[in-house]
């Protein structure tokens, strides 16, 4: 009772910047909490908090050996953090440098519209790939631009097809073994190599394919569709999770759902208030 008291006292003095200071601390700290989601960002943020916990508790239990050896690994902990977690970092920046480029940084981002076309080529090339057993590597990227693996590849900047999708992984193609890379809407580049996953929880008969998707996956947010070579099964690979033998329709829809969330949400909604309009008329025609 005694803090809200004083708290009442306190707030005829707060003026207008310390209202506009607390509302853009708010804003960045919301903007920029995605980009600690990923695996490797959430370890650096939890090592270093976890350091600076722990010196300061042994600082009021008067731990002075171990606090000293602390305040020293903080003092040349941010040379440490570079060298160890290198890849990491430049995910990080990468997020956050995306993070702050104008469109994004206001919740401007691409029309869903342009996601629809680009969604229904890809399963449509995938269809044909599965039945014909080609296997394929296709990478969404979202939030995450994925420089370090685009730059591994070819770059084509060209519109997505289905007939440049089937082309690409075509078996003789000589950018077949690598993925491609969807960003901004076109294929940004082919033949890319990703990070292949060391998780123990896969299955034994997944191949290089299916483990460099979940790879791709876990270091990022983007969404990676894989057509097996052996079996034609289409799988997809989101936050480290493989969904696997999707038929064409499941995988039109789950993407529809990662890449268009919004346009998602407002069908359902319209959906919903049709059902509920619907329902109302069966009730008043009994």
């Amino acid at each position: 009772m005694s803090y809200l008291q004083s708290l009442l006292e306190q707030l005829p003095g707060v003026q207008f910047t310390d209202i506009l200071d607390v509302l853009i601390v708010a804003f960045l700290i919301y903007k920029l909490l995605p980009v600690f989601r990923s695996t490797g960002t959430g370890r650096i943020a939890g090592i270093v908090v976890a350091v600076m916990v722990i010196s300061w508790l042994t600082d009021i239990f008067k731990l002075h050996t171990l606090n000293f050896i602390l305040s020293q690994l903080l003092a040349v902990g941010l040379i440490a953090i570079v060298v160890l977690f290198q890849p990491e970092l430049r995910r990080m920046i990468d997020h956050v440098s995306h993070h702050f480029r104008m469109k994004n940084f206001f919740g401007m981002s691409q029309p869903t519209q342009e996601m629809v076309p680009l969604i229904n080529q890809t399963v449509m090339a995938c269809e044909v790939m599965s039945r014909e057993k080609i296997g394929a590597l296709i990478v969404f990227s979202r939030r995450s631009r994925l420089e370090e693996y685009y730059k591994t590849g070819t770059i084509l900047d060209a519109q997505v097809s289905e007939q440049l999708i089937r082309n690409v992984f075509f078996p003789r193609a000589s950018l077949h073994d690598g993925a491609m890379i969807i960003r901004d809407g076109r294929v940004a580049a082919a033949g890319c190599v990703l990070p292949l996953s060391e998780s123990s929880h896969l299955s034994a008969d997944l191949g290089t394919r299916h483990r460099a998707a979940v790879g791709m996956s876990e270091v990022s947010d983007a969404v990676v569709v894989v057509v097996s070579e052996e079996t034609g099964a289409i799988s997809v690979a989101v936050g480290g999770v493989l969904k696997r033998h999707l038929a064409p329709q499941t995988l039109e829809k789950l993407l529809h759902n990662e890449l268009c969330p919004e346009d998602t949400q407002q069908e359902e909604t319209i959906v919903l208030k049709l059902r509920q309009k619907l329902q109302k008329k069966e009730k008043g025609g009994k």
